[in-house]
């Protein structure tokens, strides 16, 4: 057993129960993480655009082709970005899915956008294209695709229709890095694009996100306002003899703190998604039984899209069957979480707006189950876990 498998237990005859808490996530250091920290406090340049992150940009644009990319400082930065550079005004219309993180739509209604809800696929979680077809008006503006657990939306389809309409593509690929559609990476395919390094993410800087850009028209707009709508860094590339308030913006890079953490987790990319992948195919595997009996559903990948292994959860058949299953876990120690609430339901947006009928986002919102999914999860704790979810729904 390794040091990281020496855990204590509780002995209670016939089972036992972990002392500690299996957590639901734990962001983890794999390379030279504090290393590089220390490099860029001495270095003189800790504030931002330093030498790391020129690196992470450049990593990014070479292993993903992307036309241009800037470091935020969290994926939310990165969608506020993208609705400043599509000039999005009062009126538009942006349509996007309800089962979302809130940043999604916070982005759009920052700039006096109208958020148009779609609903989700009956097969995962990912934005319905016919349900964005039937919501396209002479003013929508964007399409807002969330790539719901690393796993690509339908982008052929969709922009088809945008191009069809006039209507620009946003991907929030927050948890889509090392995903691809078709061979092309997410984050790639739409206008514009954000990421996130949260620490629940594949990839982690804490805090932290990427804003890429793979329509010529917004490349030199974007580092304008990253740069606080100042023409800065063109000014230290020495193109213009002073640098100006030129345009709208805000302090979105994060320091090389942040960028020198991420760039020694970019280098070990490969190990960290070999590892994830592991765990992700352990507990597949581990659920085959109770899926062949038809009581839960397990994640769908199409054949269209590759898995990036983000997270791993079960579909229950009911919220009162997964409200059980969750303290069913918790008694043994094991933190469970369910994860979006239908945004279209949300106080915030009831206020202006009537509730829509979105059955499929309701559906995963009282359904669904993210299981602990992290780097440093043992093969004894994943086991574990798969065992008292069978007996879970074996014994129910």
């Amino acid at each position: 057993m390794s040091n990281q498998e020496k855990v204590e237990v509780i002995d209670n005859s016939s089972t036992f129960n972990f002392k500690e808490e299996i957590p639901f996530n734990k962001p983890y250091i794999i390379g030279k993480e504090l290393e590089y920290i220390e490099d860029a406090v001495k270095s003189g340049k800790l504030s931002g655009n330093g030498k790391y992150s020129k690196f992470c940009h450049e990593f990014f644009k070479k292993r993903y082709g992307f036309k241009e990319c800037l470091l935020t400082n969290s994926c939310t930065d990165a969608l506020e970005m993208a609705a400043i550079l599509l000039n999005i005004e009062n009126g538009d219309e942006v349509i996007m899915p309800s089962y979302t993180f809130v940043s999604t739509a916070n982005a759009f209604e920052l700039r006096g956008a109208r958020i148009i809800f779609a609903d989700s696929q009956p097969d995962n979680p990912n934005v319905d294209v016919q349900s964005i077809e039937a919501l396209i008006s002479p003013k929508t503006k964007a399409i807002v695709v969330v790539h719901y657990a690393g796993v690509a939306c339908q982008m052929d389809e969709i922009m088809k229709l945008a191009n069809d309409n006039g209507i620009f593509v946003v991907e929030d690929a927050a948890q889509g890095i090392e995903s691809y559609y078709k061979g092309r990476a997410l984050g790639s395919i739409g206008h514009l694009a954000a990421f996130s390094f949260h620490e629940t993410k594949n990839i982690i800087s804490g805090e932290g996100g990427l804003l890429t850009v793979n329509d010529d028209r917004f490349i030199a707009r974007a580092e304008i306002i990253w740069e606080k709508g100042t023409n800065r860094s063109a000014f230290f590339r020495g193109e213009v003899a002073k640098y100006n308030w030129v345009d709208i913006g805000s302090s979105y890079l994060p320091s090389e703190v942040t960028a020198a953490f991420l760039f020694a987790q970019l280098e070990n990319v490969e190990t960290i998604q070999e590892k994830r992948k592991s765990l992700w195919n352990n507990y597949h595997q581990g659920f085959q039984k109770i899926e062949s009996q038809g009581l839960v559903k397990l994640p769908t990948i199409p054949d269209f899209a590759t898995n990036n292994a983000h997270m791993f959860y079960l579909l229950c058949d009911n919220l009162e069957e997964r409200t059980l299953l969750i303290k069913h876990l918790r008694s043994y120690n094991i933190r469970a979480v369910f994860h979006y609430l239908s945004l279209h339901k949300s106080p915030y947006f009831l206020k202006e707006n009537d509730e829509k009928d979105l059955p499929m986002s309701d559906l995963y919102e009282n359904t669904l189950l993210r299981l602990p999914f992290f780097y440093e999860l043992s093969d004894l704790h994943q086991n574990y876990i798969i065992e008292k979810i069978n007996d879970f729904y074996i014994n129910k």
